[in-house]
């Protein structure tokens, strides 16, 4: 069985659709040390802000402003909850060996379950995905609110679950109410957290024959426009904007590269600008105002989907599934730890 090591976080766009996601991650038969059995991440606008795992058993806040929250009764609770679904996964795994009728090897069960909520038009939507060994497995169809089998495999479990039609119900006022409340609660807690913060102004270029990189970022909040000026015109030629990204401290990046030929911005004046808030700041092109080649990291590369900070082990289909399945969903874990089928059961 072949693996996939790699670290966490990569860029995704920050717009006004709000994403408050869950990950939990069941690993069986890895042998490698430092690598959990059983992790669970909760992403806020794909910002981890909280990490558990099987080998520290504690729940941790990943953001200096959710270390209040995590002083409240309820991260306990919280904390306890991932103990009880460590011990679900690693049950879970061992039924659907059986199930599939594996002996051995890697294998990996996956839940991805939470929320996107759009703060223009308050519209929300929720969503609850597993998978088995990087393969769809079953969904929930929030709304419709029935389980969808991919796999033979997973009709038994389907049918369980489809029986208890009283915590389809309590699901399906969970990702419409209870999720989006809890989303909000802690882009609140977010905001409360910063103060507002100017860019960090940046000319960059990998080598002299390379486009010039504006680049703007550690700026709070997320509203800024950067513009190249040609001898005091706006000048929207050979530009390319980027998206305005988040960073993993929760401030933000944006870019604007100028692709003009060197012979003329060398006997022309570019001015980059640079808009946020109430500040203006300027940065002319010439040849000592630009750094080359080291590009600022902070925030810059940031890979998939969860568990920031720790390295991990995925057998190469499940991360293919993140891949694949990745959408801004979201979620916390309001529910009682007795709650078995809101707790992963397989069987």
């Amino acid at each position: 069985m072949k693996f996939i090591i790699f670290f966490i976080y990569i860029p995704f766009v920050y717009s006004e659709l709000h994403s408050f996601m869950t990950t939990y991650t069941g690993i069986r038969g890895q042998t490698i040390a430092g690598i959990p059995e059983f992790s669970a991440v909760t992403t806020l606008d794909d910002q981890q802000i909280d990490y558990y795992d099987s080998i520290t058993m504690e729940l941790i806040p990943k953001q200096d402003w959710m270390k209040e929250f995590a002083s409240k009764d309820m991260w306990k609770e919280d904390n306890d909850i991932r103990q009880y679904v460590q011990l679900v996964y690693k049950n879970n795994i061992d039924v659907l060996m059986q199930r599939f009728n594996q002996s051995h090897g890697v294998h990996t069960y996956q839940r991805v379950y939470g929320c996107v909520w759009d703060d223009k038009t308050e519209v929300s939507q929720g969503f609850d995905l597993y998978a088995y060994d990087g393969k769809d497995f079953i969904s929930l169809g929030v709304k419709e609110r029935r389980y969808t089998e991919s796999v033979p495999q997973a009709s038994p479990t389907v049918q369980k679950w489809s029986d208890n039609k009283a915590q389809l119900g309590h699901l399906k006022l969970y990702y419409e109410h209870e999720c989006v409340y809890w989303l909000i609660y802690f882009l609140k807690l977010r905001k409360a957290g910063f103060k507002r913060r100017a860019p960090e102004v940046s000319l960059l270029q990998k080598h002299p024959s390379s486009p010039v990189e504006c680049y703007a970022t550690d700026f709070y909040p997320s509203g800024v426009t950067i513009t190249w000026l040609k001898n005091g015109v706006d000048h929207n030629e050979d530009v390319e904007h980027g998206d305005t990204l988040i960073n993993e401290d929760g401030t933000f990046q944006k870019s604007a590269t100028l692709y003009a030929p060197l012979d003329d911005w060398m006997t022309n004046q570019y001015v980059c600008e640079v808009e946020h808030m109430t500040e203006t700041i300027r940065k002319i092109l010439t040849d000592n105002e630009i750094k080359s080649n080291n590009r600022p990291t902070k925030g810059y590369f940031k890979p998939i989907f969860c568990m920031m900070g720790v390295l991990i082990v995925l057998v190469i289909g499940a991360v293919v599934w993140i891949i694949k399945k990745k959408k801004p969903v979201g979620g916390y874990n309001p529910l009682s730890i007795e709650d078995d089928t809101y707790i992963d059961k397989t069987d």
